[in-house]
């Protein structure tokens, strides 16, 4: 996969199916066939087949994000290696985890596979974002970012279809599913691989460890949005099965809703945030996310039925479609040559909650259920009390509203 490089700013001379956006989109649809299959069957594996509790599943998404947590080391591997290669082999590690996975269903072999794919994910979104962030140019990133998550809510949308169509009507196995969704990640990666040159970035990026007082917003947001995701991610979807006894083709099907509807509104959210602003559309997003996990303990608190549960399941799904405004808020206050190692620092600081949280929240789950969403409630409080410190209009020396008219520090 290593070729000469090919300068970013000639990228416009090849077919349009050959430039750095394609390859982007084509990326963000190989992705999602993997780790939106795994996640889909994940529930439904681990309590019909591997027998799991609270207790093992907060387990299973702690080892799962301890590659987020180690993010850093992505600086490290692209001494020797470029961002664009580093992706494709970290999507095809994500392919290839996702075949083995239901070849061993038990609490150790599932941990296992979840390392590596989780290593694939993690390392392939580390170096993703960061790509995203060089080759799209900022008037024109929240229309192509809503178009990415777009084109990702659309590969998941036709995973899902494909498991609700024939799960029941093929009587689908676990093992199957997952060799099959694996396999199309690895052979999309195959294609990449022969079928486009490594694009050069104009701007050289650092390689070291990248820490700057400026950004300091940045990470905090990024730390907030990780502790929020686990909420969502762990102990939403398992709360589906749990409590309501959701089937996989069930479960697929409210999944493959929530992807349909991202696949249309992603690039509306592109054009708000490109007319509103970050603070705005974050603003939005974390008030929104408070009052769906509120809802949330009040499944337990007035019984609330499976209809309520699905829908406000649709909602938060939809509020975790904005978070690439968090993406555009760092490309307008960035040095360019910091996008890469910063990438890989925010990914560390996004899993550090993500790493303590599963397996804590997990004890609190097997007693307490509703008080796990009143947590998440205060998470997104919190997060928007620092959202409200975004400028309408950040640039570099304007990273917060009370950086106006400061030196622009040097770290």
């Amino acid at each position: 996969m290593t070729r000469p490089p090919f300068p970013l700013a000639d990228a416009g001379n090849l077919p349009v199916w050959r430039r750095p956006e394609a390859l982007l989109y084509l990326m963000a649809a190989a992705m999602p066939l993997s780790f939106a299959t795994w996640s889909a069957l994940l529930n439904n594996f681990v309590i019909e087949v591997a027998d799991f509790t609270g207790k093992e599943i907060g387990w299973l998404h702690t080892v799962r994000e301890i590659p987020g947590l180690l993010a850093v080391v992505v600086i490290t591997i692209l001494w020797v290696m470029r961002e664009q290669v580093l992706a494709l082999l970290m999507l095809a590690l994500l392919g290839a985890a996702t075949v083995a996975t239901g070849w061993f269903p038990t609490f150790t072999g599932l941990l296992v596979m979840t390392l590596f794919s989780s290593i694939g994910f993690h390392y392939f979104e580390t170096v993703n974002q960061s790509l995203q962030l060089q080759w799209i140019d900022k008037a024109r990133a929240p229309l192509v970012l809503g178009r990415i998550v777009a084109v990702g809510a659309g590969a998941s949308l036709a995973a899902y279809g494909a498991i609700v169509a024939l799960w029941d009507r093929l009587g689908l196995e676990y093992d199957t599913v997952y060799l099959a969704s694996g396999g199309l990640t690895i052979a999309i990666v195959l294609f990449a691989a022969v079928a486009y040159p490594q694009f050069q970035s104009p701007h050289v990026q650092h390689q070291h460890l990248v820490l700057r007082r400026r950004y300091w917003l940045y990470y905090a947001l990024q730390f907030m949005a990780g502790a929020r995701r686990q909420i969502f991610v762990v102990f939403a979807g398992f709360m589906m099965v749990e409590r309501f006894g959701m089937k996989v083709s069930e479960m697929t099907l409210l999944l493959l809703i929530n992807y349909l509807i991202n696949m249309l509104v992603a690039p509306v959210m592109g054009r708000a945030l490109g007319r509103y602003g970050e603070r705005n559309v974050m603003g939005f997003e974390y008030i929104g996310l408070t009052l769906v996990f509120l809802a949330y303990g009040g499944l337990y608190w007035f019984g609330w039925g499976l209809v309520i549960a699905s829908g406000l399941y649709i909602l938060d799904q939809l509020f975790f479609a904005l978070s690439f405004s968090l993406k555009t808020y760092f490309q307008k206050i960035a040095d360019p040559r910091d996008i890469a190692p910063t990438a890989a620092v925010a990914f560390t600081i996004n899993h550090i909650a993500a790493v303590f949280l599963p397996a804590a929240l997990g004890y609190l789950w097997a007693t307490s259920p509703d008080y796990v969403f009143v947590l998440g409630a205060g998470m997104a409080l919190v997060a928007f009390g620092l959202i409200c410190l975004i400028p309408r209009h950040p640039e570099p020396g304007y990273e917060t509203v009370f950086s106006r008219g400061l030196p622009q520090p040097a770290e």
